[in-house]
């Protein structure tokens, strides 16, 4: 988490930023290599102090690598640590290798209050070793007691700083009000209120444009200086989509904290949801190519995101519920029926005859916070063990 702003080097300092992201991965992939030895039965492999002390070694024999800045690379072993670390803890997956134009950064630690200045009501700078004084826009206050920042390259070109800092949670109205949040595909978030929150996509020009250049970078030659042309095209356009999506996660996740106590969402795996279905050899898939494009959807939609964010705005008030028979249930009299879902958009109980937008029915479901079984209710038709709502029916 970190306050993050656009970083303005000139080209001979992107020159240097490279050369640092260069460096970062090196030595993070050779503590890849290191790692990939072990076998159960070996020693255990070199700690971050005895990496720092052969990184040393590596250093006095190859100019190259002296000529960068000990911090990056000292910071990269550090970083895998971390990872090795959350990898053994059960947090995060294994370490893997880095791609150069895929993972273009690094971290500098041990800030002082001289190495971070304002020139202008929009302009700031930040001291960078072996770079020197880097401008960024001042698009808001920085953090006085940061005492570290990464540098990112996004695949697009853009450098962006950003200080590793922890915002102060946003306090909730104090009334009470509990919100639910049903995600899709066609609305991204329905609330309990009756609100549809729809994230941005590219416009149909902009997705027409994608198709075009994802079909000439097919026939490029690998390569070539067309084939970098064209994917530094599909690169920007990504960029947009990624910064609406971002910018849409914010807003809507700053306006649920401020509004409402307590927020429940649906406990969905969003990476299981989304696993290709193209199945084994053995073993094929089937309707892999549906699947793969409601994956993009899901996605595109910013799941994860609005929830993570949530999470980060408005820690201990969100709750998350089993999502079963959410999209079946009646909000109002709590009878499960699948055939009251009359369609994507419809909701219309067969038992009592209340009708409602079908993602705000869900969203109230959720408000509930009750964790619905098959025993609840009487239904015309038993209830699947998985509620459909949740991939294909959004």
């Amino acid at each position: 988490m970190g306050y993050r702003y656009r970083l303005l080097p000139s080209p001979t300092q992107e020159q240097v930023l490279r050369q640092h992201c260069a460096h970062a991965r090196f030595v993070w992939n050779l503590a890849v290599e290191q790692h990939s030895w072990w076998r159960p039965g070996r020693t255990s492999t070199p700690g971050w102090a005895e990496q720092c002390r052969q990184l040393s070694g590596a250093r006095a024999e190859h100019k190259w690598l002296a000529a960068g800045s000990v911090t990056v690379q000292q910071q990269a072993l550090r970083d895998f640590a971390q990872a090795v670390s959350n990898y053994f803890g059960g947090t995060h997956r294994k370490p893997t290798w880095r791609k150069a134009g895929q993972h273009e950064g690094f971290r500098i630690v041990g800030i002082r209050p001289g190495h971070l200045r304002r020139l202008s009501r929009k302009t700031g700078q930040v001291y960078v070793p072996k770079v020197g004084w880097v401008r960024f826009r001042w698009s808001r206050p920085v953090p006085q007691d940061v005492k570290s920042f990464r540098v990112k390259m996004d695949r697009s070109g853009r450098w962006h700083v950003a200080f590793a800092a922890i915002p102060d949670p946003i306090s909730g109205p104090g009334t009470g009000e509990v919100a639910g949040v049903d995600r899709g595909v066609t609305v991204s978030a329905a609330l309990s209120t009756g609100e549809m929150l729809l994230c941005p996509r590219l416009s149909v020009g902009r997705q027409r444009r994608l198709v075009a250049l994802q079909r000439k970078l097919a026939r490029a030659r690998r390569g070539s200086r067309r084939r970098a042309d064209v994917k530094a095209a599909i690169a920007r356009l990504r960029a947009r989509e990624v910064d609406a999506r971002k910018d849409w996660a914010e807003k809507a996740s700053t306006s649920l904290a401020r509004r409402f106590d307590v927020i429940r969402v649906e406990d969905l795996r969003i990476a299981t949801m989304t696993r290709s279905a193209k199945g084994t050899v053995a073993n094929p898939g089937m309707n892999v190519r549906q699947k793969a494009g409601l994956n993009r959807e899901i996605l595109a939609s910013g799941w994860g995101l609005l929830v993570r964010r949530l999470e980060d705005k408005a820690p201990q008030r969100v709750e998350k519920v089993n999502p079963a028979y959410t999209s079946q249930r009646c909000s109002a009299c709590r009878h499960i029926d699948r055939k009251s879902r009359e369609s994507q958009a419809d909701f219309r109980c067969t038992a009592c005859g209340f009708a409602c937008n079908a993602d705000v029915n869900a969203a109230r479901n959720i408000a509930a916070g009750h964790a619905v079984t098959a025993r609840e209710g009487l239904a015309l038709g038993r209830p699947t063990n998985r509620e459909p709502h949740s991939l294909a029916s959004e």
